[in-house]
């Protein structure tokens, strides 16, 4: 096998007569494979900065990916014990009780990117341009595997929304599109969220609920009296903190994080116009509702709307009229306001704060066989690049998330200070 030099890093010629060698990563490569040591250094890198980004698996049961042994994954759930109440009859042994195992499975899908560089690039760069890529593709492939895990345990049915609070008097709050600035994240909330899950039986992380909770959403909570920064209880490093963790307070440690869910809708019309206004009044029971702006047929089907403080649900629309389903609970008069309904009250952003226990959800690992770095080097793609121009850096992952327990896990959604038509969703 002959060997030869791209970017200082040595490559092994191919022969498809020779066996390659082990634990290489690079697929398929015509041209060249990277030496198992180079491999192992480049994965290593991905996963470094890949890391910190992970913010929401970090605190779910993890799964490793194993080497062809099928395409899905176990979780496991075990089921607890019942009381033991009755007193032992000397020298009889008891029945004892079998374990009650729940199998959950789920099929891990691949995801990746990768970037391009050309050989111009790779002779006029300063810096190690392989070294510097892997860590910008880093991040792009840790930001990517939290989104992915964020978006699923965000499906979860145990769900609540914080009370609305207004010069003393506490209001409740049933549905996201009623949340707006005043119901904020405050001790009470997380009180009661630790309860629930107390309630419940959910275990703990060493005694402490957890909560992912976007930075926004815990300005209010971090201004009560009551907040502990993260610092002070490890500063004789007895307690382990998770990455992104910031403080604790009522018993729960918090993570903050800005990829956080935000839920909150897109523009109704274009990138300048955000809302949109009836044009005519229309009764009690209407299902069409005719609005003042011209948009395009049919843009807004299956969008939600809220006319009035209630959302409904776009079945069809024409250039100038939006047909509704409920049909109006409350009558729309000229010029009223038409919100996106994704999310709060006047389409405002709702942050979601998932305050979790242990085994509430699962996660594929990504070390090992969960994710990978691919470099293929110049003339690799063959006759596609006669010239020896094109290198490729990239990244591909095996991964899925599954919520094992609801009731390990709840979901609150607030409004608060920064609940605002600036945000965008994510």
């Amino acid at each position: 096998m002959k060997t030869f030099t791209f970017n200082n890093l040595q490559l092994f010629a191919y022969n498809p007569q020779a066996q390659p060698p082990n634990n290489i990563a690079v697929e398929g490569l015509p041209g060249g494979r990277l030496a198992p040591e180079n491999q192992a250094y480049y994965d290593k890198q991905l996963i470094r900065y890949a890391k910190p980004k992970l913010v929401h698996q970090q605190l779910g049961q993890k799964r490793d990916i194993p080497a062809k042994s099928g395409q899905t994954i176990n979780f496991r759930s075990f089921a607890s014990l019942g009381k033991s109440t009755t007193p032992l009859i000397e020298g009889a042994t008891p029945d004892g009780q079998s374990l009650s195992v729940s199998e959950i499975t789920a099929k891990p899908k691949q995801y990746g990117d990768f970037v391009a560089l050309t050989d111009y690039l790779d002779m006029t760069a300063i810096d190690p341009v392989v070294t510097e890529t892997v860590t910008l593709i880093g991040d792009q492939a840790g930001a990517s595997v939290d989104t992915i895990v964020r978006d699923e345990i965000n499906t979860g049915t145990n769900v609540g929304y914080a009370a609305k609070v207004s010069g003393g008097t506490e209001t409740p709050v049933y549905f996201r599109y009623n949340l707006d600035a005043s119901a904020a994240l405050t001790v009470d909330v997380v009180e009661r969220a630790a309860a629930e899950l107390k309630a419940q039986n959910a275990p703990t992380f060493d005694g402490y609920y957890m909560c992912i909770v976007h930075p926004y959403a815990l300005y209010d909570l971090r201004k009560d009296p009551r907040w502990q920064d993260a610092q002070k209880y490890t500063a004789n490093n007895v307690t382990k903190i998770f990455d992104g963790e910031v403080g604790e307070i009522a018993g729960v440690r918090f993570i903050s994080t800005t990829e956080a869910k935000i839920f909150m809708g897109e523009n109704l019309m274009d990138a300048t116009t955000r809302d949109l206004t009836v044009s005519a009044n229309a009764s009690v029971g209407a299902t069409s509702v005719s609005v003042g702006q011209t948009i395009v047929a049919n843009s807004l089907v299956g969008r939600k709307v809220l006319i009035g403080g209630n959302q409904y649900t776009v079945s069809a629309n024409t250039t100038g009229a939006l047909t509704i389903s409920p049909a109006l609970k409350s009558a729309a008069t000229a010029n009223d306001k038409i919100y996106p309904g994704e999310g709060g009250a006047g389409g405002v952003g709702v942050f979601s704060c998932l305050f979790v226990g242990k085994n509430a959800y699962g996660v594929t690992e990504i070390s090992g066989n969960g994710m990978k770095t691919i470099i293929k080097p110049l003339g690799s793609a063959g006759s596609a690049d006669p010239l020896d121009q094109r290198s490729t850096i990239g990244w591909k992952a095996l991964i899925t998330a599954k919520i094992l327990v609801e009731q390990y896990m709840r979901r609150i959604e607030v409004g608060g200070t920064y609940a605002t038509t600036q945000l965008k969703a994510n």
